[in-house]
C-alpha cells in the first residue's frame, strides 16, 4: 500500500489523482475471501542466492560410542532453513515450532526495528515472516508422512490458521487449545489468560498414535478410559438402531433355559414377517433385539461373526430380563488385545466368557482436543525447571512435558525420527527429545535453530556500555549462547551451569534422576556463507566439510581437516561418507570404500557430469553427490523459487 500510495501522490493531474485515490479506497472496503496482506520485504534479509555452510563453535560429546548427535545453529531461520532444504529435502518426520506470538512486546524484530502494538502493519508484517518460513519449512517435511506442530495464542491464530490452509491445502489440520497456566494471568476488565492453541498439520499418513496416558488425559469421558478389557454391548443404540435400518441384523438367539449358553443362532427375517411366526428351539429361551421400549432393533453383529466370537469365549450372556437378555462381546480391537495376550487369560465363566487378568494393562488412546494437563505448568515445569539449569536467563519457556507430550503422539513408532525446531529458543524441544529417547531406546535426532539475539533491555544496556552487535560481550549474551547452549549441555550432562548436578527427577514411570544426564551428543554450528568462486574452484573444502557431515546423516563426531590444504580422498566409515577430491585417485577411492559398508553416502568432486555419472555407477547401493556442482546449482536455482 505504501508504494502504491506514493505512485499515487506522483500524478500532477489533481481531478485524476483524486479520482484514482477514490477508486482505491473503494475497492479495499470490498469484501476479500482467504487470507490477504502486505507482502512486506524480509526483515533486512538478503532474498537472493546464498551459499551456506556451518562453523563448529563448540560441542558436548556425552556418549562416545554412539552414533546419536543433535545440532543447534545459530543463525537467522530464514537462511538455516534454506540450508536444511538442500540438506535434508523431504526427509523430515516432524517440525516443532514456538515462534513469536506478535503480542506488541517488542518480542522480535523486522527489518532491524522492533514491532510493537502501535504498527498499523504489524499482523501483516508478521504473516509476511511466517510465511517465507513455512514455505521453505514445508521442503523440509516428508509429504508422505509427517507433521508441522505450531504454538500460537489468540493475537494471531485465526490469521495462522488460514495461512496453514493455504499453503497446507492436502493436510489434515487440527487445533488443540491447551492450558500453559492453570492460575491464569491477569488482564485488566478481561478473563484472565489460561491457555494456548496447538495447530497440528499431518501430512500423508500421519496421524497421532494412542498412547498410555496419566489420569490428567482421560477427561470427563463417558465410560472412561479404563486400564481393563472393555465388552460392548451386542444391543445397537444409537442411529439405525430400529429394525428396519439393519432388517439383516434381526435375528434370533436361542438360549439354554438356565441362561448359561448360546444353544443356536437363527436365521435374519424379512421385515414383512413376524419374529412370532418363528419357531422356537428346543429346551431354549428365543432372545430377539428388543429394545427397551418394547420396539424391535438389532444386533451389532452378525450371525457368523457372533458364532466366531461365542466360540472363542467372547461373548458374554447377562441375565433374563422381561425383554429377553443382554449379551455383550469383545469389539475386534478389545479381541486383538487378547489374541496378543495384552489381557491374558485365567480362565472361564460359566457362560463360557473368558476371564482375563487386567493387572498389567495400561490403556492406550488419543485424547480430545482440550488439554487441561497439570505437567504442562509453564510456570512450574518451564521456568521454574529452566531457572534450576541455567538461572534467569530467558522468560516464559514451554513446559518440558508440553513439548514431550505433542511430540510424542506423533514419533511415538518412529525411532529414528528427524525433528526440526527452527524457532529453538532457550531449547525445550531438544531436551523433550532426549527424554523420549531415554524413555525408549529411541534414536531420534534433534536440530534447533535460533538467532543470538539479546533482549531489548540487554541490548540498551549493551549499548550504554559502548558494546554493538558483534562485539564479544555482546555475543556471549545472546539467545543461542546464554540460554540455548547453556542448557543443552546442561541437560545431557546432568549438571547446571554451576557444574552441580541437577536436583530431581524426570517425571514419568522410570523416575529417572535429571543428574544422569542424556546419553547423547550435539554440536553447535554458527551459520555463515561461502563465496562461490570460491567454492567452485575448491578452496573451501575445509568449510564444507561439517555441511557434508550433516547432509550423511550426522553419524559420529563431525570431522575436522588439521591440515591445510585438499586431501585426494577422504573416507570416513565411523561417519558413514566419503569424499573423492581428485578424479585421478578413484580407482583407489574404490578399493577404499569398498571395505567399508557403512559408508552410505559418497560425494565426488568432477567437473564432467558424464563423468560423475560414469563413477556413480560403481556405486549402486549408495548415494552419491556431485561436488561441488551440486551444492552450487542448488543454491543458485532451487533456494529462488
Amino acid at each position: 500500500m505504501a508504494a502504491i500510495n506514493d505512485l499515487i501522490a506522483q500524478i500532477k493531474d489533481d481531478d485524476l489523482r483524486s479520482r484514482i485515490d477514490a477508486e482505491l479506497k473503494r475497492l479495499l472496503k470490498q469484501k476479500k475471501f482467504g487470507l490477504v496482506f502486505e507482502d512486506h520485504m524480509p526483515e533486512g534479509l538478503n532474498e537472493g542466492p546464498i551459499y551456506p555452510t556451518l562453523r563448529i563453535m563448540d560441542q558436548v560429546l556425552h556418549a562416545p560410542d554412539k552414533d546419536l548427535w543433535h545440532a543447534l545453529i545459530e543463525a537467522d531461520n530464514y537462511y538455516a532453513l534454506q540450508l536444511l532444504a538442500y540438506l535434508y529435502p523431504g526427509m523430515v518426520d516432524c517440525i516443532y515450532i514456538d515462534p513469536p506470538y506478535n503480542t506488541g512486546d517488542k518480542s522480535w524484530k523486522y527489518n532491524n526495528n522492533y514491532v510493537d502494538s502501535s504498527d498499523s502493519f504489524r499482523h501483516s508484517k508478521w504473516l509476511s515472516m511466517m510465511k517465507k518460513r513455512l514455505v521453505l519449512a514445508k521442503k523440509l517435511l516428508n509429504p508422505k508422512d509427517s507433521v508441522l506442530i505450531v504454538t500460537i495464542d489468540e493475537k494471531e491464530y485465526l490469521r495462522l490458521g488460514c495461512l496453514l490452509e493455504e499453503l497446507f491445502p492436502e493436510a489434515n489440520i487440527q487445533m488443540i487449545s491447551s492450558v500453559i497456566n492453570p492460575a491464569g494471568v491477569s488482564r485488566g476488565g478481561e478473563f484472565a489468560r489460561t491457555d494456548e492453541y496447538i495447530y497440528i498439520v499431518m501430512l500423508g499418513k500421519m496421524s497421532p498414535q494412542p498412547l498410555p496416558l496419566s489420569d490428567d488425559w482421560r477427561g470427563k469421558i463417558k465410560g472412561g478410559y479404563k486400564d481393563k478389557l472393555r465388552w460392548n454391548g451386542l444391543m445397537r443404540s444409537g442411529t439405525n438402531a430400529r429394525r428396519e435400518d439393519r432388517p439383516n441384523l434381526f435375528y434370533p438367539i436361542y438360549v439354554s433355559n438356565d441362561g448359561h449358553h448360546i444353544n443356536k443362532i437363527g436365521n435374519s427375517i424379512p421385515l414383512n414377517r413376524n419374529r412370532n411366526e418363528v419357531e422356537s428351539h428346543i429346551e431354549s429361551v428365543t432372545i430377539w433385539p428388543i429394545r427397551s421400549d418394547g420396539s424391535e432393533g438389532n444386533w451389532q453383529i452378525s450371525q457368523e461373526r457372533l458364532a466366531f466370537l461365542y466360540e472363542k469365549g467372547y461373548v458374554r450372556l447377562g441375565s433374563f430380563t422381561e425383554n429377553g437378555m443382554s449379551f455383550s462381546y469383545l469389539k475386534s480391537g478389545e479381541a486383538t488385545k487378547v489374541d496378543e495376550g495384552k489381557f491374558p487369560i485365567i480362565g472361564h465363566r460359566d457362560d463360557g466368557s473368558i476371564i482375563v487378568d487386567e493387572s498389567d494393562y495400561e490403556a492406550r488412546f488419543i485424547p480430545g482436543t482440550q488439554w487441561w494437563i497439570t505437567s504442562h505448568d509453564a510456570t512450574q515445569l518451564g521456568t521454574k525447571l529452566l531457572n534450576a539449569i541455567i538461572g534467569k536467563r530467558f522468560d516464559f519457556p514451554k513446559s518440558l512435558y508440553a513439548v514431550h507430550d505433542t511430540i510424542r503422539f506423533f514419533v511415538v513408532n518412529k525411532p529414528n525420527a528427524l525433528i526440526v525446531d527452527f524457532f529453538a529458543g532457550s531449547g525445550t524441544t531438544l531436551q523433550a527429545v532426549n527424554l523420549l529417547n531415554a524413555e525408549d531406546g529411541g534414536k531420534r535426532r534433534c536440530i534447533m535453530v535460533t538467532n543470538n539475539e539479546v533482549s531489548e533491555a540487554e541490548a540498551k544496556e549493551l549499548k550504554r556500555k559502548g558494546y554493538q552487535p558483534g562485539d564479544e560481550e555482546w555475543e556471549r549474551l545472546g539467545i543461542a549462547r546464554y540460554v540455548n547452549w547453556p542448557r543443552t549441555v546442561c541437560s545431557i550432562e546432568g549438571h547446571d551451569v554451576n557444574g552441580q548436578p541437577l536436583k530431581g527427577e524426570y517425571l514419568g514411570t522410570d523416575k529417572r534422576e535429571m543428574k544422569e544426564g542424556f546419553e547423547s551428543n550435539c554440536v553447535f554450528f554458527k551459520l555463515e556463507f561461502l563465496d562461490k568462486t570460491q567454492v567452485a574452484l575448491g578452496r573451501q573444502f575445509r568449510e564444507l566439510l561439517p555441511m557434508l557431515w550433516m547432509k550423511a546423516g550426522a553419524f559420529g563426531q563431525c570431522p575436522q581437516l588439521e591440515k591445510d590444504g585438499v586431501p585426494e580422498m577422504l573416507v570416513l566409515p565411523e561417519n558413514h561418507f566419503a569424499v573423492l577430491t581428485d578424479e585421478k585417485s578413484f580407482g583407489q577411492f574404490v578399493d577404499e570404500v569398498d571395505k567399508h559398508e557403512d559408508i552410505t553416502m559418497i560425494y565426488l568432486v568432477v567437473d564432467s557430469d558424464m563423468m560423475y555419472r560414469e563413477m556413480a555407477k560403481q556405486f549402486p547401493k549408495k548415494q552419491t553427490c556431485q561436488l561441488y556442482r551440486d551444492y552450487l546449482d542448488n543454491f543458485r536455482i532451487n533456494v529462488t523459487r
